[in-house]
Parts: structure tokens; sequence; C-alpha cells
């Protein structure tokens, strides 16, 4: 391909990253210019919590769709090459299997058990970071008869993966719109009961009215569950054989298609005739909406550090003694965070961080 076609191609995708559009519209934009700059047979493009790394919602072409259980299985439940969670706090967030393989794909359990036998050879994956969080992670695939991906595949991904991310943050910060007038919803925790295969077994009537609730993005095709219930649940049957303190808590946090942010999280349930996994749907409490929109309204480490204290009724005074800077520097980062989020006050900016969630584009 012609350096000037990658270029001008790169810049289109690059443009779409800073259309300001919701998670859905964005990946539908990107995902066939990206293909524009690097072939693939199937493509799974998720986004993530950036706290937990779960899956939130996704797109997974077909033959990936039908094996999407698997697939989770395999991220959050075992051992394998290249995952994303790695790739995520990795120097280099971009790595092909052939090459994490030194060539030898059959290495690799994900691809001795769900890849080839779906006929696909080499994957390339992306952790998408920005401002030190992971807002999504990006997967191609290529047919086994193809050439594995290489330095210039790579080196694509590479110079797309931060404005992959860019976009996704702004997505988030965009929130849910277009969904009309949002239902009445329930305070009362929703209970959805998973047999040990992580298939639905029985779900309470505010768990079914938060499923009716979500986006059918946020679902793999034709799954009774969303990404999130089988991410966590996938998560927690990992703390089964791993320390606690190694893997992160099985939790998320869920955005619907009213803008509204939830919290998921799996238990074990234990005793006869058979374990069982509960997962709990909530709707997220307060500290859980502002962390995640403070950071996806980009905020600096100390804008965030600052803002998060006043969210939590501190003073000025306080924040100068907790965080050793001057009144000055204080009022300097407010000022800041109250540009970037467009209020006027800190009632407004604890206003903001109390309602449904971060529905305007940064």
């Amino acid at each position: 391909m012609a350096a000037s076609l990658v270029e001008r191609r790169t810049a289109g995708l690059v443009e779409r990253c800073y259309a300001g559009s919701d998670p859905v519209r964005f990946r539908a934009d990107v995902v066939p210019r990206l293909r524009r700059l690097v072939s693939a047979e199937a493509v799974f493009f998720a986004t993530v919590d950036p706290a937990s790394l779960l899956f939130t919602s996704a797109v997974a072409e077909e033959p990936l769709a039908a094996e999407t259980p698997r697939f989770l299985e395999n991220e959050f439940g075992r051992a394998d090459a290249n995952k994303f969670s790695e790739l995520a706090g990795a120097a280099d967030p971009v790595a092909s299997l052939g090459r994490a393989t030194r060539g030898d794909l059959t290495a690799s359990p994900r691809y001795r058990e769900i890849m080839a036998p779906l006929g696909l050879g080499d994957e390339l994956r992306v952790a998408l970071r920005h401002g030190g969080c992971c807002w999504g992670v990006l997967c191609l695939h290529r047919e086994r008869a193809d050439t594995g991906f290489d330095d210039g595949d790579l080196a694509v991904l590479r110079a797309v993966a931060p404005h992959l991310a860019e976009g996704i943050r702004r997505s988030v910060a965009l929130g849910s719109v277009g969904a009309g007038p949002a239902p009445p919803r329930t305070e009362v925790p929703g209970v959805l009961l998973l047999d040990a295969g992580a298939a639905l077994l029985s779900a309470s009537g505010e768990a079914r009215e938060w499923l009716a609730r979500l986006d059918p993005a946020d679902f793999p095709s034709g799954a009774q569950l969303p990404f999130a219930v089988s991410a966590v649940a996938a998560r927690l049957a990992r703390l089964d054989h791993e320390p606690a303190d190694r893997v992160p808590p099985p939790s998320v946090r869920v955005c619907d298609r009213f803008g509204e942010w939830w919290s998921v999280h799996a238990t074990r349930l234990t005793g006869p005739p058979r374990p069982q996994t509960a997962v709990v749907v909530e709707p997220a409490p307060p500290r859980q909406r502002y962390s995640l929109l403070l950071s996806a309204y980009g905020l600096s480490p100390a804008q965030t550090r600052v803002a998060t204290l006043v969210l939590r009724g501190r003073s000025t005074r306080e924040i100068t003694d907790e965080l050793c800077i001057s009144t000055n520097t204080v009022q300097e980062h407010l000022t800041a965070v109250f540009d970037r989020l467009g209020v006027r006050s800190r009632r407004e900016l604890v206003a903001l961080a109390l309602s449904t969630g971060a529905r305007r584009a940064a």
C-alpha cells in the first residue's frame, strides 16, 4: 500500500476518533476504516471498565460471535498468551500471537481450542490506553491460510491505538443518548443465578428489568446474558484457583441505553446440590460514578486528586493539608476541572457527579 494512501486512510480513521459519538456508533464508524489499514477476516472490539478491565460491550464478528463464551472463559478464567489485562500494563500494548508463541501458535490454548477449529490463524491484540487508563481492547484475526501480522501491521496499530482509546474515552464521556426518556429504575439490587457453566438459572424481577434497559450491543449475539455478567462470572471462576490479591475483584460498571450507570459484581454460593454463582446488579453508588466520570473527562492526575476530594466534601484548607499544596494551586486545579467538565462551581460539580452519568461530550 502506498505511503500516501496509508496516510490518508489513517487521517480518516483518526478524524472519526474525535467526532464524538456513543460506543456503538463509534465502533461501527472505525472498524471499516481500520480494515482498510490492516486486513482482517474477523474483528473483536470491546469497551472495558478501566478499573477492572472487564468487558462492558463489544462487537464480535463471525465466526468469533458464536464462540464468545469460550473466548470469555479463556480471557478471564485461565492463563494464555497476550491477555488483554497484561497488554493494558505492558510497555507495548500491541502484540501478535505469532510473535508471542515464536511462530508456534499451538502453544496457545486459545488457538488450539477455539481459533484453529474456526479456521483462524494469527491474531493481533491491542489494549487501547489513554491518560493512564485502558478504555477498550481490539483483536484482529486472520485465516489460517494467510501470513501472520508483520511489523508494518503492528506499527499501524501502535500509531492509531491512542486515537482509538481517545475515541472510546469520549464515547464514555458522552454516554448513551437517543434512547428516549428513561423509565423509572428500582433502587433494589437485582440477582441473576448462574450454574457452574455460567448459564442463567433464574433471575429476580429487578434483574430482568435491568437486562431490558441494556443496549443490544451489551450482549453477545443471541445470548441471554450481557458481556458484563459473563465477564464477572468468568473472573470469579479464576479467583477459585489464584490468591485473591493477584486478581481484581469481579466487579464492573455498565451504562444502560438511557445513560444510567450500574454496578455488577459476582459472588460464589456454596452448598447442596452444587456450587452456583450469584451476580448482583444495582445502581452504581456515587463514588463509582464520579471516579469513572473524572477518568472519562481526561483530567490530569493532580486535577483528579483535587476533584475527588471536593466530591468527598473536603474544604480548600483540608485539600491543601492532605495534598501538601498551596491554596492557589488548589484553585488553579479546580478552575481547570470546572472548564473541562463544563461546570462553574463545586455545587455543580457535585450535582454532575451524582447525576445519571457522564452524558456530555468531552
